[in-house]
């Protein structure tokens, strides 16, 4: 019984492995090979699958999800004969996982090597300052040979990235202190562009005072020569309304007399014409008129001929 027994549990052992090499389970967004006799017979896809045991192996299990992988910097010389350093990341997914297996022996080392030839072909065909401003046409140029080559392998690449592009040590400390310089002619620049026109906005703000305090004055000159000329108008309407006669125009005649007479610098009076025939009006009309100097009663000396007397002021010692 004993050989039987182990008879019996050899073939349940043969079965259940059998059952686990029959049955083969691929996870989502996976690939596997598989090979009869070391031929390729066909791509198993996501899900439960059954192969004939001892005959068919499952040769390699390919990741489909879009992978990112980042090589190390790589040095690369401009067309100014400049070494820069260059890192790039490279974003790809396995589109045939039959080519990915058979058309290349690694295709993440073949995609290295074709990034690094492909990045120094590229780069040098230009000078630093293009290649440090021209990331996005390097990332388009680099992307496009190798989407085109990897097509081949079952690869497709979706992105190419440039991390980092580091010039030698003493190119970037000449570009640093050319950047300083830079920007210290920009703050110069706009430091005077602003006093300039702080300057201009303050004469601009002078000449509109300047301009509105005329237009003040000239409105008052003209607000005051208006009112003048309606004072005028009045008094000379009321002079016309109250028709004086000789009396009154005498009388304000000698009324003017000590407001001429006012100032101790005054040495001389210019006496109009008209004064004369003023006094002999009012000496009519106040009766008897005595002069101090003689003359008769009434009388009032004329002017001589030319409009006025002089009359010179006494002076007191």
């Amino acid at each position: 019984m004993e050989p039987v027994i182990i008879v019996l549990v050899i073939l349940v052992v043969l079965v259940f492995i059998a059952l686990i090499k029959t049955i083969q389970v691929i996870p989502q967004a996976s690939a596997a090979i598989v090979e009869r006799f070391g031929r390729y017979t066909r791509t198993l896809n996501a899900g439960l699958n059954i192969v004939v045991p001892f005959i068919d192996t499952i040769r390699n299990r390919i990741d489909l999800r879009e992978q990112v992988v980042p090589f190390p910097p790589q040095p690369v010389i401009t067309q100014d004969n400049l070494v820069v350093n260059i890192d790039t990341v490279i974003y790809y997914q396995v589109t045939d996982a039959r080519a990915a297996t058979y058309e290349v022996a690694s295709y993440i080392q073949a995609i290295e090597q074709l990034t690094v030839t492909t990045l120094r072909n590229i780069i040098g065909g230009m000078d630093l300052e293009r290649t440090l401003t021209s990331r996005e046409e390097i990332n388009a140029a680099l992307r496009g040979v190798l989407d085109e080559a990897t097509g081949k392998w079952g690869i497709r690449v979706n992105r190419v990235e440039l991390k980092a592009i580091e010039p030698p040590t003493s190119i970037q400390d000449s570009m640093e202190k050319q950047m300083r310089a830079d920007r210290d002619k920009r703050a110069a620049i706009l430091q005077a562009e602003g006093v300039r026109q702080s300057e201009i906005l303050r004469a601009e703000g002078e000449k509109q005072s300047q301009i509105l305090r005329a237009e003040g004055e000239a409105k008052a000159a003209a607000l005051r020569a208006e009112g003048e000329a309606q004072a005028i108008r009045t008094v000379f309407e009321s002079i016309h309304a109250g028709d004086p006669d000789q009396k009154l125009l005498a009388y304000q005649y000698l009324k003017m007399l000590p407001e001429i007479a006012q100032g101790d610098a005054n040495k001389l009076w210019i006496v109009p014409s008209e004064i004369g025939d003023a006094l002999k009006g009012l000496g009519g009309a106040l009766g008897n008129f005595t002069p101090q100097n003689g003359g008769s009663p009434g009388s009032v000396p004329r002017p001589a001929a030319g409009g006025s007397d002089r009359l010179e002021k006494p002076t007191i010692d």
